[in-house]
């Protein structure tokens, strides 16, 4: 009983995104994990043919169970190797056994094929991401990839050098490359696993696809900044803006669900982050205005989405096209609301949005909308080297997918504010003497932002003058007065960008929320961490 108790809250926590089956089932400490991990990915694989039989059988409505608790005991009764269990399951299942083999027989008969495998989806027999490389992050919190690369020799695994092309990455078992586009990110043969690996149980390595290591590295929030991480949940790319920010600064983790939020503070004391602090919150009701967040500078976005683009999440087929819609139309707007929200804190410079979508719904035509709704931000150009781009006309941005770029399907987008009154600022300076030719870069975030040079700075232009007009005698005073009445000086630029934001945002800002219940990190390391010395 337990078995399918645990398989069925796995199978509904990878639907729900919180990390792939595999991990998630040597998360879970059950004593037998090769027999779950059969179940559950048997279950998924047989899940399109398993609920159509549920729903033909009406057995949720019959047995009140779980529709994924029904699916792993449909799936051992009718394909597995029979029913594991005793009690009042096995009596509830079997006095339904003759409906559900009928149903499973009239299937066959409809789509004249004599074997289950037969039933199945052209892409689930044959499943394109199957020869994926097995990517792994460095840790550069706890180690270096140097060191790791000698751990891994030590182990039986040959370095290929580093990869300069896409055929590169295809790797035969116990060899491994270095990726030509994140340096902090290794390729190993299809499969392999290092769930049991004193590296990934002590937080030194992170195993994580390619296309999802993008957002954090992208952002590339420097040392010492605020950052937010809105929809934070399982915790990877947090733990990978934490290696970046190298534990400097303050990192806002969101997420509405406590369960995950509990498995994110685990995975995160593991990887060793410390600068972080996680609020049971929905982003979308955090204010913006808030003094904690006067600071944020940057923000990762990756909202709840269709999850198309993920091999081990892959949507089930349906014949329904109109429903099928009406969840991505529903889907685009919850992610615009959470776009335009993020873009209202103050101080923002950059946003990156991503998601694992291949739709165009849930990708370009959201940054399209969240434009013409924020005319004080533009896209950044990314990654031109990047194989893949974003569709028409919003090539700046970059996508991922199983054939071009040899990961799971992926959309990430850079918005960066700008403003006339910035760029009227620099004007101003560079006329007034060579002093000025020296320009703060635009990326450059330090703890007590003093820089009045930095290029996403709003300061409004009428408070440019030329040099030499810091006094302020009575004379000045009435000359430049006089300048304005016949020159009005340009008004600021910010408040009306805001203004027009506001006016424009689908939906209208949130109420202040009580303050959320707040888990700040902890210092030490849990005991599970296993400490590793750096190689010799």
């Amino acid at each position: 009983m337990a078995l399918y108790v645990k398989a069925a809250d796995i199978l509904e926590k990878a639907e729900r995104k919180q990390g792939a089956l595999k991990t998630l089932v040597y998360d879970s400490k059950f004593s037998n994990i090769k027999q779950l991990f059969a179940l559950v990915c048997e279950t998924q694989k047989f899940s399109s043919v398993l609920l159509e039989i549920i729903e033909y059988t009406k057995l949720l409505k019959q047995t009140r169970l779980s529709p994924h608790l029904a699916m792993v005991l449909v799936y051992d009764l009718l394909i597995g190797q029979g029913l594991k269990c005793g009690g009042s399951w096995k009596v509830m299942m079997m006095k339904h056994r003759s409906r559900l083999q009928a149903a499973l027989a009239r299937m066959k008969v409809k789509k004249k094929v004599s074997r289950n495998e037969d039933l199945l989806p052209a892409d689930v027999q044959n499943p394109a991401g199957e020869h994926l490389p097995r990517y792994v992050r460095v840790n550069t919190l706890k180690t270096t990839v140097e060191d790791v690369g000698v751990y891994l020799k030590r182990d039986g695994f040959t370095f290929q050098g580093n990869a300069s092309r896409l055929e590169d990455l295809t790797l035969k078992e116990n060899h491994f490359v270095r990726d030509m586009h994140l340096p902090e990110l290794l390729a190993l043969a299809p499969k392999t696993d290092f769930h049991d690996h004193f590296l990934y149980k002590g937080g030194h390595i992170i195993l994580q696809d390619k296309a999802s290591c993008l957002p954090a590295y992208l952002l590339n929030p420097p040392p010492g900044c605020h950052v937010i991480d809105a929809c934070a949940a399982p915790g990877n790319k947090t733990s990978h803006l934490a290696a970046i920010m190298k534990n400097k600064g303050k990192l806002f983790a969101f997420d509405l669900d406590a369960k995950r939020l509990a498995t994110m503070s685990t995975l995160l004391l593991r990887a060793g982050v410390t600068c972080h602090q996680l609020a049971h919150q929905d982003f979308l009701k955090v204010d913006s205005d808030g003094a904690q967040y006067k600071d944020v500078e940057y923000i990762l976005l990756d909202p709840s989405c269709s999850g198309s683009g993920m091999v081990c999440l892959r949507e089930s087929t349906s014949s329904n096209q109109e429903k099928d819609q009406a969840r991505l139309a529903s889907l685009a707007s919850f992610q615009l609301r959470c776009l335009n929200h993020a873009l209202r804190f103050p101080r923002l410079k950059r946003l990156v949005y991503s998601t694992c979508s291949i739709h165009r719904q849930e990708n370009e035509d959201v940054i399209g909308a969240c434009l013409q709704q924020n005319p004080g931000f533009r896209l950044v150009p990314l990654l031109a080297e990047w194989p893949e781009r974003g569709l028409e006309p919003y090539t700046q941005c970059l996508r991922a997918s199983i054939a071009t770029t040899r990961t799971h399907g992926f959309f990430v987008a850079l918005l960066e504010k700008h403003s006339e009154a910035a760029n009227t600022k620099q004007e101003a300076v560079k006329i007034s003497g060579p002093e000025a030719t020296t320009t703060h870069s635009p990326d450059a975030c330090e703890e007590k932002p003093e820089d009045p040079q930095s290029e996403d700075e709003q300061t409004p232009a009428a408070d440019v003058m030329p040099c030499g007009q810091t006094d302020s005698t009575p004379g000045k005073k009435r000359k430049r007065k006089k300048k304005n009445t016949t020159a009005a000086a340009p008004a600021p630029v910010v408040p009306a960008v805001m203004a027009e934001v506001a006016a424009a945002a689908v939906v209208t800002a949130a109420p202040v929320a009580a303050p959320a219940a707040v888990v700040t990190a902890e210092v030490a390391a849990p005991a599970v961490e296993a400490a590793v010395p750096p190689a010799e």
